[in-house]
């Protein structure tokens, strides 16, 4: 079988992924706040770990494999948002959670086992919450429920901080109902204009961070319990799972109060095994904000006509842990590496009989080998270069789809539609080849050159030899224009 190797934030360091359960590998990642379309930056942990689920399920099976990525749809940003759209709560939450399924179904994002709304899960966040008061690890005071960070020595672990240096270094103003400057919202009141649920502490809500622990402990934990997925290996390490993931920028304070609140809760030593976060994304070189005029969504970019492979080929062209840089420059190499990966398919004599012959081959080892790495997705597409350059289509289709960037249908689609076009080409390459010599008889090149200008505005390049007549599209190709040209 073989060994992954992950950097795990926890222990700083890369090490051996060994699964608690290997019949049942369990991944939890911090999904969106759904109050707005998914900015540039959120497609980055969905795509790294979307080939990280992949890798998991080629090695340990589909069947063995538990991903859950959650959908935070109660939040003080999504309640402003009603409050200026005159919207309902609800109304946005839906409209916007679509919005982002769609577009990660775009940048070729497979939908996680469970995706979890956090208003579905309010009993269990009310229940975990009780059994810290009970425990004494969190408090009662003016309607709010806090977490003391005192009373988990381990607090700042993940990121390596210390709770004297995180108070030294608090800007916030501290609430005079907080027994320490750093202890964080479990529950919090909710007045008539904002959604709350009853509870022991009177209407309220919870806050951010508990949600994921009582998620997680649901769904990789009590759920699998109850359908008698875990193994007594598994049994023997309770509310323990393999890999939870996100951003960096959810190390601290997310990531740390969450290990706080479960291993107080469930009175383990760990949340999760194996910690991974990406890397944040620049534009250009510069962070991404609306006020330096680079900041864009992923719909945007999809509707300036920018494929969604495109986008996740950019993604994966720098490593994870790595700051990744979007550029124009780094788009245009995108979309022209894989125009030229379908122009190979479209060039294989036996296709469509080699997509067929792909469909059951498995990923070549050398990407299956870069991956388990430490997701070196780098190498990966080196991996596709090499490919290309042999001519060995029905491996380089097979690899395409395991790496997310096109479906087995979309790919035949594709290609499919590449050969329609290139009998298109042979056609109109046979009527310039006439019209050349007729232009040559006549001296009267004015046809022959309309015909080439037409196709350059098509664009499709026009090669001519003393023998032959070529005609190539490029990448930004327009069938439609090429269906005009008589």
């Amino acid at each position: 079988m073989t060994t992954i190797k992950l950097h795990n934030t926890k222990t700083r360091k890369r090490e051996d992924f060994t699964p608690i359960d290997d019949k049942n590998v369990r991944m939890y990642v911090c999904g969106p706040t759904v109050y707005d379309r998914a900015h540039l930056g959120n497609a980055r942990p969905v795509i790294v770990f979307d080939v990280l689920n992949r890798l998991l399920r080629h090695v340990y099976g589909d069947a063995h494999v538990t991903y859950v990525r959650n959908f935070t749809d109660v939040d003080d940003k999504i309640n402003a948002r009603a409050a200026e759209s005159g919207r309902s709560i609800g109304e946005i939450t839906a409209e916007t959670t679509q919005w982002f399924l769609d577009d990660m179904a775009e940048v070729g994002a497979i939908e996680p086992d469970h995706m979890p709304r956090a208003t579905a899960y309010i009993p269990q966040m009310v229940a975990m919450i009780e059994d810290l008061i009970a425990k004494g690890h969190a408090y009662a005071a003016e309607g709010h429920v806090l977490f003391s960070v005192e009373s988990y020595k381990a607090y700042g672990a993940l990121s390596g901080r210390s709770i004297d240096d995180m108070i030294a270094g608090a800007r916030v103003e501290v609430a005079p109902y907080k027994r320490n400057p750093m202890d964080f919202v479990l529950w919090k009141p909710s007045d008539d204009a904002t959604p709350g649920w009853d509870s022991p502490w009177g209407r309220g809500r919870p806050g951010w961070h508990i949600e994921c622990s009582a998620m997680a402990d649901e769904l990789l934990w009590k759920e699998p319990l109850r359908q008698d997925r875990l193994s007594d290996k598994a049994k023997s390490a309770p509310h323990v799972f393999d890999i939870h993931g996100g951003g960096l920028d959810l190390q601290f304070p997310h990531h740390e109060d969450e290990i706080a609140q479960s291993c107080c809760a469930n009175g383990t030593d760990e949340m999760a095994r194996y910690w991974l976060h990406n890397e944040m994304l620049q534009v250009e070189g510069k962070k991404m904000s609306k006020s330096l005029g680079n900041f864009f969504t992923v719909r945007d970019l999809l509707d300036q006509g920018v494929p969604g492979e495109v986008i996740r080929f950019v993604m994966l062209s720098t490593h994870y842990r790595k700051p990744m840089d979007w550029t124009v420059e780094k788009q245009v190499e995108a979309e022209a590496t894989l125009f030229g990966y379908i122009s190979t398919l479209e060039g294989d004599e036996e296709f469509p009989v080699s997509l067929e012959k792909a469909r059951e081959l498995d990923p070549s080892p050398e990407i299956i080998s870069a991956l388990a790495r430490d997701l070196d997705t780098y190498g990966a597409l080196g991996v596709l270069k090499t490919l290309r350059d042999r001519n060995n289509a029905s491996q380089l289709a097979r690899d395409l789809v395991f790496l997310g960037f096109y479906s087995w249908s979309v790919l035949e689609t594709k290609v499919a539609e590449r050969s329609d076009i290139k009998r298109d080409l042979n056609k109109l390459a046979s009527k310039l080849e006439e019209v050349r010599t007729v232009a040559k008889e006549t001296k009267d090149f004015t046809e022959l050159d309309h015909l080439k200008t037409q196709l350059d505005l098509a664009g499709f390049s026009v090669r001519m030899s003393a023998n032959e007549v070529t005609i190539e599209p490029q990448v930004d190709f327009d069938r439609s224009k090429l269906k005009a040209i008589k």
